[in-house]
């Protein structure tokens, strides 16, 4: 198998704007996940969620920026 051809879509601006969104997208599903977890009663559940909700807001944020940036 070779290498696939570049493609007039993908390059930085894409992956950006890709793992931007992704990002964020992960960290709105998170608070389902903190939500049922809570239901439950399950609070370091909870919080481990919260943890990875944080993150990804925060590499969001940076997406935000570099993509000002750009």
């Amino acid at each position: 198998m070779g290498e696939q051809p570049p493609s007039a879509v993908k390059d930085k601006n894409y992956n950006l704007v890709t793992v931007l969104q992704e990002s964020l997208q992960h960290a709105w599903t998170m608070q389902t996940y903190i939500k049922d977890a809570e239901e439950q009663g399950d609070e370091e559940l909870a919080r481990w969620f919260r943890r990875i909700q944080e993150n990804n807001v925060k590499a969001g944020e940076q997406g935000k920026q570099l993509l000002q940036a750009m």
